[in-house]
């Protein structure tokens, strides 16, 4: 643990290098959002072990044998018609002492309207990738689990195609008696097989996460607190319409000072999403979810309209022997994404 504070302090005493991160890799749809109570909590939750086998996409070492034979889908609509989906199955292999699970992952952008740059219509076509993942974890100490994840990806975007291959490694470490977790994750380690472009070898999104929760004792209320893109410092948006001042006198000096420290703990919690679960009953089976992503929000609010871009809110409940999930993430003033998830386990029939 005292090594994994050491390399976080590391990363934030870093100096501002590189830039924004949207735009600079493929296949960034292994990024969405696999369930609709992940999307209710801000868009991630890597640090919970229940018996909710979607959540092993995102941390395959949440694998645990409350997940033998259970089953989810999931399905997200997405803004300007997207769809966007999960489904997977878990289950536990006692002889070999792991948990495994499969699931494909899918997004379909629609039809389009093919143009020249003259403007003059050449057809329609299609764009839409597709992720098969196959993961598994195993109780390395009472405390401490492992996991790891691989996925085959294949994208077609109208005459272009690419196939890659990425990984995600996990550690997750439970104290039961304190209700509290703390997880670190490598997501899409991985390179592209096939390129779009003869030649034109492109990187996968890469995300370096760590998280923590914790269940409050006399509060039907767990909060988590996760980090991503550790890898990198800086994540901030360069606007080209914002010109920079020069100092002409010393007066000025504290305004710039105010500028700088502004920016550093902008571009700090940019790097956070916060999120909170009501849990009530005795089996939990009604919960009341909140998240916030500090990141969705500086990159996509409007200036001078207020929004709830970056927040995030959702529901679960269980039915008999099924779960149902509703999760709602406000991204812009134009709209946000309804998440819906229903998860059973086969044991129980």
């Amino acid at each position: 643990m005292n090594k994994v504070l050491l390399f976080l302090a590391f990363l934030f005493c870093s100096n501002y290098s590189w830039g924004q991160i949207g735009g600079d890799n493929v296949y960034e749809f292994l990024n969405f959002s696999s369930a609709a109570r992940i999307t209710g909590l801000g868009g991630n939750l890597i640090t919970i072990k229940d018996d909710d086998v979607s959540l092993a996409q995102a941390n395959p070492a949440l694998l645990n044998s409350s997940m033998h034979q259970a089953i989810s889908f999931n399905h997200n609509f997405h803004l300007a018609g997207i769809q966007h989906g999960f489904v997977n199955y878990g289950h536990e292999i006692k002889a070999w002492k792991i948990n495994v699970h499969g699931g494909i992952q899918y997004t379909s952008y629609g039809d389009f309207v093919g143009t020249n740059e003259f403007g003059n219509v050449t057809g329609n076509f299609k764009a839409s990738e597709y992720a098969i993942t196959m993961g598994a974890s195993h109780q390395l100490y009472e405390n401490l689990s492992i996991g790891a994840n691989v996925k085959v990806i294949s994208s077609q975007l109208e005459a272009y195609h690419s196939v890659g291959i990425a990984t995600d490694l996990a550690a997750f470490y439970q104290d039961s008696s304190k209700s509290f977790s703390a997880t670190l994750v490598v997501r899409n380690l991985g390179t592209q097989l096939s390129t779009y472009e003869e030649g034109r070898q492109e990187s996968l999104p890469l995300d370096l996460q760590f998280g923590i929760s914790k269940k409050l004792k006399y509060l039907p209320f767990r909060f988590s607190i996760i980090a991503h893109n550790l890898q990198r410092w800086n994540i901030l948006y360069d606007d080209p319409n914002q010109e920079e001042t020069t100092l002409l006198f010393g007066d000025d000096q504290s305004n710039s000072e105010r500028s700088n420290t502004s920016i550093f703990f902008d571009n700090l919690f940019r790097h956070f999403i916060f999120n909170g679960e009501f849990l009530f009953g005795k089996t939990e089976n009604f919960r009341l979810r909140v998240g916030y992503n500090h990141f969705r929000r500086k990159e996509l609010s409007v200036e001078n309209f207020r929004s709830l871009s970056g927040f995030s809110l959702g529901l679960g409940f269980k039915i008999n022997r099924f779960r149902i999930d509703y999760g709602r993430s406000f991204y812009h003033i134009a709209g946000g994404v309804n998440h819906f998830s229903i998860s059973t386990n086969l044991q129980s029939f």
